[in-house]
């Protein structure tokens, strides 16, 4: 595994299930903290309650999106690197190349079958 901890921040309990369950069939041996609220999480990470290997992060939320919490990370000297892959139902291109020039280490599409799902984070997480 490339990454052990994972953080997933998005406010869709549903998508949550999916994506847990979807990173179990890979490996039961990825830690996956979810925090439903992306200010809250970049409290939690600046905190040092929460560590990431990755962040998953969707785009639109309540409070703080995933382009606001991209730019965020990137102010903090110890969290800059951490990569982080946008995951959201979006698909515009304008949006992808924004939050790339935000730093995003990637944009992905949630797919919506379960096993596109798997494999798509197979391939980001192995």
């Amino acid at each position: 595994m490339r990454f052990k901890n994972l953080l997933l921040i998005d406010d869709d309990e549903d998508d949550q299930e999916l994506f847990i369950e979807a990173t179990r069939e890979i490996s039961n041996e990825i830690n996956i903290t979810v925090v439903p609220d992306a200010a809250i999480a970049l409290d939690k990470l600046v905190r040092k309650q929460v560590t990431a290997d990755v962040i998953f992060s969707d785009l639109n939320m309540p409070k703080m999106n995933g382009q606001q919490f991209l730019l965020e990370i990137k102010k903090h000297a110890d969290l800059k690197d951490i990569p982080v892959i946008i995951f959201s139902t979006s698909s515009h291109s304008h949006t992808i190349q924004l939050v790339k020039e935000f730093g995003a280490h990637e944009f992905i599409t949630k797919p919506g079958l379960f096993n596109e799902l798997v494999s798509t984070l197979r391939r980001l997480l192995t």
